[in-house]
C-alpha cells in the first residue's frame, strides 16, 4: 500500500477547513490558528488508503473538537451547543478536579450580562442561536464586516472578564 500523499490530502481540504473556521471565530488570525491544529491533530490518525469522504469527515470532526477547545479556553464554557445543550450540562457531575457545569454555565451567564447589549447579542446570536456571521449581521442591522468587528471585540473582552471572574 502507497504512503498517503499527505500534500495532496492538506491541498484539498485546506479552504474548505479554513472557511469553516473562519465563519465561526470571525477573524483570519485566530481561524489560521485553528486550522492548523485541526491537520496537525488529524494527520497523524488518518489510515493510509481512507477515501477522500472518509479523510474529509475526519477533519470536520477534528474541527468540531478544535472548535469546542477554542471556546472553551476563551470563555471558560464550550458556546457552540444551544441553550437546551447548556441546561443539560448543568445537570452533569463535574470530574475530579473540574469545576461543576452549573458554575460554568453562570460564570458565562455573568459574563454576558456585564458585556455591552451589542457585544452581549453577537456573542448570543453567533453561539447559542447558531446564527451565521451573515445572519447575525442582518439580524443585527449592521454590515458583515462590522459584525466580524464586534464579534472579536466581545469575544476579547468577554475572556477578559472570564479571567477576572475566575480569579
Amino acid at each position: 500500500m502507497a504512503p498517503p500523499d499527505w500534500e495532496a490530502l492538506y491541498r484539498d481540504n485546506i479552504v474548505s477547513i479554513y472557511k469553516l473556521m473562519y465563519s465561526k471565530v470571525g477573524n483570519q488570525p485566530d481561524a489560521e490558528d485553528l486550522t492548523s491544529q485541526v491537520f496537525l491533530g488529524a494527520l497523524p490518525h488518518l489510515r493510509p488508503g481512507s477515501s477522500t469522504g472518509e479523510v474529509h469527515r475526519y477533519l470536520l470532526a477534528t474541527a468540531r473538537t478544535v472548535l469546542a477547545d477554542h471556546w472553551r479556553r476563551t470563555l471558560g464554557l464550550q458556546v457552540t451547543t444551544l441553550d437546551d445543550e447548556v441546561a443539560a450540562a448543568a445537570e452533569q457531575p463535574a470530574e475530579a478536579g473540574e469545576e461543576p457545569a452549573s458554575q460554568r454555565v453562570r460564570r458565562v451567564r455573568r459574563v454576558l450580562a456585564a458585556l455591552p447589549a451589542n457585544y452581549r447579542t453577537i456573542l448570543e446570536l453567533r453561539f447559542l442561536s447558531g446564527c451565521s456571521l451573515r445572519d447575525a449581521a442582518a439580524r443585527m442591522g449592521i454590515s458583515v464586516g462590522n459584525a466580524k468587528v464586534l464579534q472579536y471585540r466581545a469575544l476579547r473582552r468577554a475572556a477578559e472578564l472570564g479571567r477576572e471572574a475566575g480569579t
